[in-house]
């Protein structure tokens, strides 16, 4: 880490359901000076447990081809340059007039095809793709995005928000769930992942799959097992045979669940658990020496 910057922590599993959440945000509401960013756009729901109070908003875009058929001739160099396929170009034949498609959703922005036009026929016009919340929450920073019905694509939405962070915090990232693109978006750049899983097979099968995305992607992490005493051991065996630290085992509880389905955050009903995360924190930073 560079002097002065505070870490980014994200919080990533390989499933839904494992308990991400839960723990971003207790994590987040035991440490101080924090900034909070709801990188789940698809399905946000931090807000739900910190409740902040939003003083922002703003909309999301990214900048998709809009085509001058007065100056287009339908080469179909626009097609080529594409990597993802969202454009055809079908040129004139006979007497018929060449005619050019965009398919929305497949679009990532880049803006390739509006370089690489050798008429000049190309320019970029916003489309709107979700809008980001910003306000606090007791004396965390909160940041949410939240992407619009029926877009294909979370990471550009995610981008944007992470543009938002703050270097001088500490910053805990709800990253969504799986391996996919989103996640990749959400934890790079992050000092350390924590990995939540649960002690089942779907669990472990998961977890391996997010492993070898932050080896890949060279992250450190560790792992928090959520409901530890349920299911079996091929968790902790494979922690144990892959040299990866188990760094906090929260046991399954009618009490916690209680608390979850109406929204409170664990610690505010029980201290230690802000003594757990504390400590979990502390281990983080001397351990890598972060």
């Amino acid at each position: 880490m560079l002097k002065g910057k505070k870490m980014i922590i994200s919080i990533a599993s390989g499933k839904g359901g494992t308990g991400k959440t839960t723990v971003a945000v207790n994590f987040a509401l035991s440490l101080k000076d924090v900034q909070f960013l709801d990188c789940d756009v698809e399905e946000p729901n931090a807000h739900l447990f910190l409740k902040p109070i939003i003083s922002e908003e703003k909309k999301a875009y990214i900048p998709i081809p809009e085509v001058d058929e007065g100056k287009c001739n339908y080469c179909g160099q626009c097609r080529d340059v594409c990597a993802y396929n969202a454009l055809a170009v079908f040129p004139a034949k006979d007497d018929k007039k060449g005619h050019w498609l965009l398919f929305q959703n497949l679009c990532h922005g880049c803006g390739a095809c509006r370089l690489l036009c050798p008429q000049g026929a190309i320019k970029e016009v916003d489309k709107e793709i979700g809008r980001i919340g910003i306000g606090q929450s007791y004396d965390i920073q909160f940041i949410h995005g939240r992407l619009n019905i029926g877009e294909a694509m979370s990471p550009p939405l995610i981008r944007q928000v992470k543009q938002h962070i703050n270097p001088t915090k500490t910053v805990i990232i709800d990253a969504p769930p799986g391996t996919s693109c989103p996640v990749i978006t959400t934890v790079k750049g992050s000092d350390y992942c924590i990995l939540v899983t649960e002690p089942t097979p779907f669990g472990l099968n998961d977890l391996i799959l997010a492993v070898e995305v932050l080896r890949k992607l060279q992250i450190p992490f560790g792992v928090v097992i959520n409901r530890a005493d349920l299911g079996d051991s091929g968790v902790e065996k494979y922690c144990e045979r892959e040299g990866i630290p188990i760094l906090m085992r929260i046991p399954f509880s009618k009490k916690i669940a209680v608390l979850y389905s109406t929204g409170i955050p664990i610690v505010q009903e029980d201290p230690s658990y802000k003594e757990k995360f504390v400590r979990l924190f502390e281990h983080i930073c001397q351990t890598y020496k972060l």
